[in-house]
């Protein structure tokens, strides 16, 4: 089993991404976001720590509101944009039976390249401040998180700076 750290809820109420999305498409980019940027900054060990205690219902207690804290003010900002930049490349494919098509709205422009471009360079701009936001955190603050220090041998080692983004390639 696995637990994800923001809800498709949080992603459409706290990003760019419409209400009137679909989830099922969401639930995925979320995992994929999870999987490849917050374990990376958080660590193998802490990233375990962090699904155990969703899993287990237990983030909620009282011993465990430092680990509360790291996921509601630093870890769902993070993931939130991680997930967009995620999603955006795929947002305008659907892929069924018939193939790969490109969904058009009614009545909506199609975004061109450049216009994706910036868009996407400022929310790899905003995964880059609440990277760094969640980075001076955990640090000032390892001491309340042992597992982040902790890795051994096959555990994910976190990556403690922040990767610059520039822009992607279509």
């Amino acid at each position: 089993m696995k637990a994800l750290f923001i809800t498709v809820k949080d992603l459409k109420a706290r990003s760019i991404i419409s209400g009137s999305t679909d989830g099922d498409k969401l639930i995925h980019f979320i995992e994929v976001a999870q999987d490849i940027h917050i374990q990376n900054y958080l660590g193998g060990k802490l990233y375990k720590k962090m699904q155990d205690l969703i899993i287990n219902e237990e983030m909620d207690l009282e011993d465990n509101s430092d680990y509360k804290l790291l996921r509601d003010d630093y870890i769902k900002p993070m993931l939130i944009w991680f997930t967009q930049s995620e999603y955006f490349p795929f947002a305008m494919f659907k892929i069924d039976n018939g193939g790969v098509s490109k969904h058009r709205g009614e009545e909506a422009d199609v975004a061109n390249y450049g216009d994706i471009d910036r868009m996407m360079s400022k929310i790899n701009d905003r995964s880059e401040f609440y990277t760094r936001r969640f980075l001076d955190y955990i640090c000032d603050n390892s001491s309340k998180y042992p597992e982040y220090t902790n890795n051994q041998n096959g555990d994910m080692y976190p990556d403690k700076d922040v990767d610059t983004f520039s822009s992607w390639v279509l």
